[in-house]
């Protein structure tokens, strides 16, 4: 008699294996859910105003019921981070939206006309790949002034190339599949082949590669704000908080390091979120 238990099934490892891909997944959508309901309930979830003095100055985390501590003005640590995520996290939603729109538009004319409209549109959309991002961002936040309004702006110029490119590749992959000629040849008008045909192609991967952006948005937008082109003080600004906090670094580390290490887990939530959407939809495909 063995003493050796017989392996399972391969098709029984296999499902195992599936689901618990499933769970994690079904996990790191739930953690980008959870930032985006913090981000969303930020003001009821901070125990005081970001901007008003309501304790001691720097007092190390922890201290007299401020569990990140207080600045070096007395405001708490907490509120202040509380309301910079949700600044940070809803301003990268906004650049993805509005860069996913203009480029999504784009992307799909191109993709379905070809021709001169395609490249016409293409060669535009080269020519704002060629120019460096950042470099151009910065020069329009100098050009119309330092606030979150215009860094968004900034940002979202030049944001919208990559999904124009990554589109019009898809629309044209699906413009040439036999239904969509079909469509085509039967007379139905080409608005109408890009609703009913084109666009439920396009959609899954263009909210794939958005969910995956949202967290270079988020480094971005604070690298910009740690430069000073973001919100102007006292608002509450992740990158500027820690900005205006680098001479406390070694006295009171916690003033600067709480924003940068919500920066942080923002983006890391965002990547391993985006991660998560694409497994589950390259599951369902």
């Amino acid at each position: 008699m063995s003493l050796i238990a017989p392996a399972p099934p391969r098709w029984r490892a296999t499902s195992t294996g599936f689901a618990a891909g499933l769970r994690l997944n079904f996990l790191l959508v739930s953690l980008l859910v959870l930032t985006t309901l913090i981000a969303l309930f930020a003001r009821i979830l901070a125990p005081h105003d970001p901007v008003q003095p309501v304790g001691g100055l720097n007092l190390p985390p922890g201290s007299d019921g401020f569990p990140f501590g207080t600045d070096a003005i007395g405001r708490d640590m907490l509120s202040r981070t509380l309301y910079g995520i949700q600044a940070s996290w809803f301003s990268a939603l906004l650049v993805v939206a509005v860069g996913l729109l203009i480029g999504g538009v784009i992307g799909v004319i191109a993709g379905v006309a070809s021709g001169w409209v395609d490249a016409v549109l293409m060669r535009m959309t080269d020519l704002f790949l060629a120019l460096p991002g950042v470099l151009v961002s910065i020069a329009i936040v100098a050009a119309l002034g330092a606030g979150l309004g215009n860094t968004l702006i900034g940002v979202s110029v030049v944001w919208w190339p990559y999904y124009a490119r990554m589109i019009r590749g898809e629309a044209r992959s699906i413009a040439v599949r036999p239904h969509v000629e079909a469509a085509r040849l039967a007379g139905i008008s080409r608005g109408r082949v890009i609703l009913r045909h084109v666009l439920p192609g396009v959609v899954p991967t263009a909210v794939v590669t958005a969910s995956l952006d949202v967290g270079n948005v988020v480094l971005l937008l604070a690298g910009l704000s740690f430069l000073g082109l973001g919100q102007s003080a006292p608002a509450p600004e992740l990158g500027a908080d820690t900005a205006r906090a680098l001479s406390q670094l070694l006295s009171e580390w916690w003033v600067p390091v709480v924003p940068g290490i919500a920066v942080l887990i923002l983006s890391l939530v965002a990547n391993l979120g985006g991660d998560g959407i694409r497994a589950l939809t390259a599951k369902r495909r």
